[in-house]
């Protein structure tokens, strides 16, 4: 039984390909090309298609949800929350193509995209409040926290990490199992449960990236409003879990 994306493919000296880079590749190049076969024809006029019409409910839904739990305005945020979002929902719908294995089932991709987010908090952070405010962060409310502020943007990457990979992960083995005993209806009832799981993992890997992000440019508000903050995510993360 063979479930990991990272299995070799090719190899010649030290160059390696294998699924994960294949198959990330591919999401890569669906991305590119459906963007611009979307975007190629935009108009605003009262007659849009229907690829327009997608574009734009996903882009407005987007925004809403950056702004609802940033309490920020989403512009600076869209391009880098958007594209892990995108890239992860893409990822895990084509699973349920024959031979395809989401490139997010493999710890090395969702490092990579958690190292991503690792990187992006420091850059938003800085950009808003300069970098002396920002380094500042890490020793409220005393300088003692500073070891522990500083374990925690490491830990917090590592969970951003493990939490996809494992949720991911755990279908493509529960529905391998599930191959050998029953070959045909449960599978496709896993793959079923696979799609809405997959994007559900990509909205809360999303979610959790803003959130990290908004905790490094709301630091100067003081905190009630960090407290606020922290209760609307929560609040709109249950009613997302609700509604699923």
């Amino acid at each position: 039984m063979d479930i990991s994306p990272d299995t070799p493919l090719w190899q010649w000296e030290w160059m390696l390909l294998n699924r994960t880079i294949l198959f990330t590749w591919l999401v890569m190049a669906i991305l590119v090309l459906g963007s611009w076969f979307v975007t190629r024809r935009l108009t605003s006029g009262p007659h849009i298609s229907r690829g327009q019409n997608l574009l734009e409910v996903l882009v407005l839904g987007l925004r809403d949800q950056i702004r609802e739990v940033s309490q920020q305005e989403p512009g600076p945020y869209m391009p880098f929350i958007g594209t892990l979002f995108l890239f992860i929902v893409t990822s895990n719908m084509l699973s349920i193509v024959p031979g395809y294995r989401a490139p997010t089932s493999s710890i090395s991709t969702t490092a990579a995209l958690a190292t991503c987010v690792f990187v992006a908090v420091p850059i938003y952070g800085i950009a808003h409040q300069g970098i002396g405010g920002y380094l500042k962060q890490y020793i409220r409310p005393s300088v003692l926290m500073l070891p522990f502020n500083v374990v925690g943007e490491f830990s917090r990457t590592l969970a951003l990490a493990v939490r996809l990979y494992g949720n991911i992960m755990s279908g493509s083995v529960i529905g391998a199992i599930l191959l050998g005993f029953v070959p045909l209806f449960v599978p496709i009832l896993m793959d079923a449960f696979g799609l809405l799981t997959g994007m559900i993992q990509a909205y809360i890997f999303a979610v959790l990236a803003m959130v990290y992000i908004a905790s490094a440019t709301q630091v100067n508000h003081g905190p009630e409003h960090t407290e606020d903050s922290q209760s609307g995510i929560s609040n709109t993360q249950s009613t997302h879990t609700e509604s699923s």
